[in-house]
């Protein structure tokens, strides 16, 4: 099994995770913890030692649709990145989790101060957010096309 892009290791080069890892500190969640809420203020993200994390939407009158599983290594939250800085998503410990937790003011910060780092991190999220739009669209796909559907590029 290739490893997967949006993970630290392989979308954000050495010297970069270097520099951004010392900024982390380490908080766990229980199962069944929620980590944000669809419309909440953005102020952090995570990258996962170990456990499961799925990503949601609201679904008026229903419970939320789960876009998406995440696993070790993945980023948790990009929307820290651009203006609002309001979660799109929710997020949900799906079995007890260890992250690497980061303040979202001091990344910032940081990308400002070197054009390189920003430009790194930058790429990285936006490969994230590349991904996750198509689980999404995969995800509807399943959910209101015609059977299989989804699994057609």
């Amino acid at each position: 099994m290739s490893a997967s892009p949006t993970r630290i290791t392989s979308a954000l080069p050495a010297q970069y995770r270097a520099r951004l890892m010392p900024l982390a500190r380490e908080v766990n969640f229980a199962q069944g913890t929620r980590l944000f809420h669809e419309g909440d203020h953005a102020d952090r993200f995570w990258i996962l030692r170990s456990g499961t994390v799925t990503l949601d939407f609201r679904v008026p009158g229903s419970s939320p649709a789960v876009i998406e599983n995440l696993g070790p290594g993945e980023l948790v939250g990009w929307a820290w990145l651009f203006e609002p800085h309001v979660w799109h998503l929710g997020a949900e410990a799906m079995t007890p989790v260890r992250t690497h937790e980061f303040d979202a003011a001091a990344v910032r910060m940081m990308m400002d101060a070197d054009p390189a780092f920003g430009s790194a991190v930058g790429h990285w999220v936006g490969q994230v957010l590349a991904h996750r739009l198509q689980a999404a669209r995969i995800r509807l796909l399943d959910l209101y096309a015609p059977h299989g559907s989804g699994s057609v590029l």
